[in-house]
């Protein structure tokens, strides 16, 4: 028979994915010999069963609940809804992962009218005893029958203005209980059956009540963001009540071996005399800090500031503790492994590495990188952002917060931006041709698109803030105004948007700048001693390359030409090639823009100072470069010497009704094989000057493909390539090496990657492409329909945000498994955004790639990533 339900005594530490975080830390507490009020956790898998059973508890839980009730009653000497000596208890989750305030909790269960009484002359005080049962309804009441809990605080707000008092505590033992009666009326009217007596009936209900919060929106969405699978399921701890309201000799509080801000070595936190826990965490009072305790309670001061020492030496990391203070003996309810700021875990990895409690290892396998995040970007001021309620959410798809005054255009935020204006530019989606407005804005919001969008990926890429997919806006970009949550923005209205959440809200909230702390430098230097995965920049600006350099970038794993192309005036002689007659034409318009293109190439390797420069050619399909507005087109027909309808009608016949698969990529090189040359004229020109000047640089240019679908085909562009770039290499009188290479963002690609890689010197993963292509789906529109895949449990992330590792991961892996054999010379990286995914790293380390490629402000995440990923596959070893 399978074990469901384990004492605290019979479990421990290590347990914790039976047991999840809080019960295998009150198990271990137990171990210890520390003061923890004693109690019996039932496991994740029950919770899964719950599940399977379709929401049920079965007859085998069930029943070792019960046997887990009796000898709780043997051990604490009290009896559930015993008159002499009744028991009370909490009932709690606690998932593998700790999920704070994600999932729900319920005090002082066990409690009926004579309980109460009992209590009530027990202790000689029934205030005390009111309170908790009241405490109980309200709970009970919200969490296990979703009655919500404003009613209840209505109710409390209005005994309050009758006895004429401020505080909850000011109300009297007969306030109390005719607020019990009040509530329990409340929850006849709302559940239409009287509240529960039979405590028995009451722990099942909460028990069920925690079960079904595994499946809540805030958990999910909390799961969604921190990538805990949804199959884990939650633990439920039933532990003895310890009380913290029987008077001012005692007390609750909350706190941290270290502070979790800063990370300066100290007790840190916060306590209330005569309250429960929930007084504490919702902010009802206002909390003292946890010096003033000793004061209150010396000797539970002493006994707690031993027990800290016991904990954080016992877990070698800073804990986050609730303990309870009952008539000045103290009782630990919990501890946990605390969150902390980026900032604060840097500090504490280094000095628990200092104070010779962990390793360098060690030391970097406790931080998340997802939180480097935060050091890099600005943040919003701590206390404006508590007190700020956002006006609506998306997807947060680039970090860092931003304010400032709405735009709807890319000229109108390059024109503001130009006159000092701070502004948020506001799209239904972005094209390339927005990115000098992108640019010029502190962040971006977008009406549609996911987290690989353009706005998405190009926002990463200039560390600026952006949230996208926002659907509840009703755009109105003609006469440049938006609605959302019942009002209406317009040009020049005051937004903040932060990237990291997705929030969004009205006026202006302050924000502070990044600061990189000295810890930054040690980790990092920790990270890159153990890790074996190099890590690239994708950057197509010397500005962006410099910037990834500065953090730690070993070399540019992609850079998109097409962006360059926007450049000041070169987009006139690009959209004169595009609606050009003749090859003739075609190559005098792309001469024009030869020696531009050079000019950026010559400053990317100048930025690299040696390292590799991977150099995508032209990817996007010509219909993005075209103009739109009538003055462009105007503008393009004069310098064409065409109608405007002769150019109208060429810009309609590049419409395409599925420019993803359609004429793109190395399909265009094989259509006009005058870009593919000129571009490989750039690039060979700019190394070859760039090694002139440079003689002890190694410059050797990496020049991608991108789009392959086929070895004939691949090899078709590369002969072309190289016949170009050798002539001109001879002509120059020198010697460069060069090699080319191609992605593989086709699924068929990845399946002839041993035909592909005889015509590649290197392969690349273009993993947005290849998600798309092997899901069908369109990242654009995914977001349509990826909230109700959520839902439904079919999905548990976006696929283009976390790398599939079993659909789009095999084709990696196939392609690897193909093209190494023929090609023993063959280097393998990813560029999708895939690269700066902690997990994706991992992944991308375990199959064998060489290196990954991300955007600059996501280079730390990926350099810590991968030292992790190194450091757990030498541990599993």
């Amino acid at each position: 028979m399978a074990k469901w339900v384990y004492m605290f005594t019979e479990g421990d530490a290590s347990m914790r994915n039976t047991l999840g975080g809080k019960g295998a830390n009150l198990a271990e507490m137990t171990k210890l010999g520390l003061p923890v009020p004693q109690g019996f956790t039932i496991t994740t898998d029950a919770c899964t069963q719950y599940y399977e059973d379709g929401r049920k508890i079965n007859d085998e839980i069930m029943e070792q609940i019960m046997d887990a009730i009796v000898k709780m009653e043997e051990v604490t000497g009290k009896k559930f809804g015993d008159k002499e000596n009744p028991l009370l208890v909490s009932v709690r989750s606690g998932a593998r992962a700790s999920m704070p305030g994600m999932m729900d909790t319920i005090l002082n269960l066990g409690l009926n009218e004579e309980v109460v009484e009992t209590l009530a002359s027990a202790s000689g005080n029934a205030r005390w005893a009111w309170d908790c049962y009241r405490r109980f309804i309200q709970m009970y009441s919200d969490v296990v029958m979703e009655v919500g809990k404003k009613y209840f605080e209505e109710l409390i707000d209005k005994m309050k203005e009758e006895r004429g008092v401020k505080q909850d505590v000011e109300l009297t033992a007969e306030d109390l209980h005719e607020l019990a009666e009040q509530f329990k009326a409340e929850y006849k009217e709302k559940i239409g059956e009287e509240f529960p007596t039979d405590p028995k009936e009451q722990l099942m209900g909460a028990i069920k009540a925690v079960f079904r919060s595994w499946d809540n929106p805030r958990a999910n969405v909390y799961r969604r963001d921190n990538d805990i699978p949804y199959s884990w399921g939650t633990a439920v701890n039933v532990q003895m009540m310890a009380f913290g309201n029987m008077g001012d000799d005692c007390g609750t509080g909350v706190a941290f071996t270290r502070d979790p801000a800063t990370g300066n070595n100290g007790l840190f936190g916060e306590f209330l005399t005569n309250a429960q826990g929930e007084d504490v965490v919702a902010g009802v009072r206002t909390p003292m800090h946890i010096s003033e305790m000793e004061q209150k309670f010396p000797e539970a001061f002493v006994q707690f500031k031993e027990v800290c020492q016991i904990l954080e030496k016992h877990y070698r990391d800073m804990q986050d503790m609730e303990f309870t203070v009952e008539h000045g003996k103290l009782y630990m309810l919990q501890t946990r492994n605390g969150k902390r700021t980026a900032q604060a875990a840097l500090k504490i990895a280094c000095d628990l590495v200092d104070e010779g409690m962990r390793t360098e290892e060690e030391a970097v396998a406790m931080i998340d990188p997802r939180n480097l995040d935060t050091l890099l970007h600005p943040q919003f001021d701590a206390a404006a952002i508590k007190k700020a309620v956002p006006v609506g959410k998306a997807l947060g798809a680039s970090p860092g917060a931003a304010c400032g005054k709405i735009v709807f255009t890319a000229e109108d935020a390059k024109e503001w931006a130009a006159r000092g204006e701070k502004v948020v530019l506001v799209r239904l989606e972005t094209s390339p041709e927005d990115i000098e407005g992108m640019k010029a804005a502190q962040g971006i919001l977008t009406v549609r698109g996911g987290m690989t969008s353009h706005a998405a990926v190009v926002a990463r890429g200039m560390g600026t803030c952006c949230v996208s997919g926002c659907g509840d806006i009703t755009m109105d970009e003609a006469n440049k105004k938006f609605t959302l949550a019942g009002k209406e923005y317009h040009e020049g209205d005051f937004l903040s948007l932060d990237g990291s959440t997705g929030n969004i809200y009205d006026g202006l909230i302050p924000t502070v700048d990044a600061t990189i702390a000295g810890e930054f430098g040690r980790i990092m230097g920790w990270a890159d001693k153990y890790r074996t995965l190099k890590v690239r920049t994708n950057a197509d600006t010397p500005a962006d390359a410099r910037k990834a350099r500065e953090l730690g970038a070993e070399g540019i794993g992609l850079c998109r030409t097409e962006h360059m192309f926007f450049e000041g005036n070169r987009i006139d002689a690009f959209r004169e090639m595009i609606c050009s007659e003749t090859v003739e034409e075609r190559e005098a318009a792309l001469e024009k823009i030869l020696p531009e293109q050079q000019g950026d190439f010559e400053k990317l390797y100048e930025a690299l100072e040696g390292n590799p420069v991977t150099i995508r050619f032209l990817d996007p399909p010509l219909h993005e470069f075209v103009p739109t507005t009538e003055e462009d087109i105007k503008k393009l027909a004069d310098t064409q010497g065409k109608t405007v309808e002769q150019i109208k009608a060429i810009i309609d016949s590049l419409h395409e009704f599925n420019p993803m698969m359609g004429h793109r990529g190395l399909r265009l090189a094989v259509t006009y094989p005058e870009i593919a040359k000129m571009q490989t004229k750039a690039v060979i020109r700019a190394a070859i000057n760039v090694q002139k000047a440079h003689a002890d640089w190694a410059v050797k240019p990496e020049i991608m493909i991108p789009l392959s679908c086929d070895a004939k085909e691949l090899k078709y562009v590369r002969d072309m390539v190289v016949e170009t770039a050798d002539a001109e290499i001879a002509a120059a009188g020198v010697e460069l090496k060069y090699e080319v290479g191609t992605m593989i963002e086709i699924p068929r690609a990845a399946l002839t990657a041993d035909e592909i890689a005889k015509q590649a010197d290197f392969f690349c993963f273009g993993t947005n492409d290849l998600t798309q292509m092997t899901y069908g789906f369109s990242r654009d529109d995914a977001g349509k329909f990826l909230e109700a895949y959520y839902d439904a449990k079919i999905f548990e992330n976006d696929p283009f945000a976390k790398l599939d590792q079993i659909g789009v991961g095999k084709l990696m892996e196939t392609a690897i498994k193909l093209g190494k054999p023929v090609n023993p010379n063959l280097h393998v990286g990813i560029c999708g955004e895939h690269g700066g995914d902690p997990s994706s790293v991992e992944f991308c380390h375990k199959i064998g790639l060489d290196y990954v490629s991300c955007s600059p402000f996501r280079v730390p995440i990926a350099r810590l990533a991968a030292a992790q990923a190194a450091i757990s596959e030498k541990n599993a070893n």
